[in-house]
């Protein structure tokens, strides 16, 4: 079978985010659960693999460190588990082709996000403080990017956030296009690489890396960890919903529609 045409991204996007509207409590709370381990897990990858390297080593390191963290949207996609920055374009696209209700979408949205935040930070106390792999020689990097994060301000943030999930979504949307392991692999593996060495914002992400921080003794405080959730979280659904979700749906229903009548 030949991969799929834009228009037929956007069915498949669609149909993705009615069976996502459908989904029972428990089934989303594990799947997302899921989602936001695997996320960390890969973020835990780049933080080891960046925070060894020789200083002088510079963006090549981070390319490195870029070019691992996709596993985990790998894991989430192929594997199966539910991410709220996925879903923040899946579902708006679905509501658009008036497949489900707001309040569907709402409901998705609020359960994957809070079983997103309790996977990633289960992974930043058990493997990053418990077992110590963000702190120790690692603590530098797990501090500077925390800090970084924190820092950015509201308006920044945003901004960020929104490249951020432009990127994860265009992954996403690839993904869906492809009929064959190494497509899919591929389709994810690029645009998240990107948003990674650029530095833009990912609201699971940092549900990891500024708690891991916090634990490890740093001066960030919860406070400052909530205004970056609200922040990066307000980016990444624009970008998601809008500048992938509502452009493409305004690109190619048209043609979606004269499929549907032939």
């Amino acid at each position: 079978m030949s991969d799929f045409y834009p228009h037929q991204i956007l069915q498949a996007t669609i149909d993705k985010g009615a069976a996502k509207a459908a989904g029972s409590l428990p089934s989303l709370s594990v799947l997302g659960f899921l989602g936001g381990a695997f996320i960390s897990l890969g973020y835990l990858a780049y933080l080891r693999l960046v925070g060894g390297m020789p200083h002088e080593w510079g963006s090549f390191a981070v390319l490195l460190g870029a070019a691992v963290f996709p596993i985990g949207l790998i894991c989430i996609l192929i594997g199966g588990a539910e991410l709220i920055t996925g879903n923040m374009m899946v579902l708006p696209t679905a509501w658009l082709a008036k497949r489900i209700s707001l309040m569907q979408w709402g409901r998705n949205w609020l359960i994957v996000t809070l079983a997103n935040l309790v996977g990633a930070m289960a992974v930043a106390w058990f493997f990053g403080h418990y077992v110590g792999l963000t702190e120790g020689e690692i603590l530098p990097k797990t501090l500077a990017v925390a800090s970084a994060k924190v820092n950015a301000g509201f308006g920044r943030a945003l901004v960020s956030g929104i490249g951020c999930n432009w990127m994860v979504c265009m992954g996403v949307w690839l993904c869906y296009g492809a009929h064959t392991f190494s497509g899919k692999i591929l389709g994810i593996w690029f645009p998240v690489m990107i948003f990674v060495l650029i530095g833009f914002q990912h609201v699971v992400a940092n549900m990891f890396v500024i708690p891991a921080a916090i634990w490890a003794g740093s001066e960030i405080t919860w406070a400052q960890f909530g205004e970056n959730m609200v922040s990066v979280y307000l980016g990444n659904a624009i970008g998601g919903a809008i500048f992938v979700g509502m452009v493409y749906w305004v690109a190619y229903r048209h043609q979606l529609e004269q499929a549907d009548s032939h």
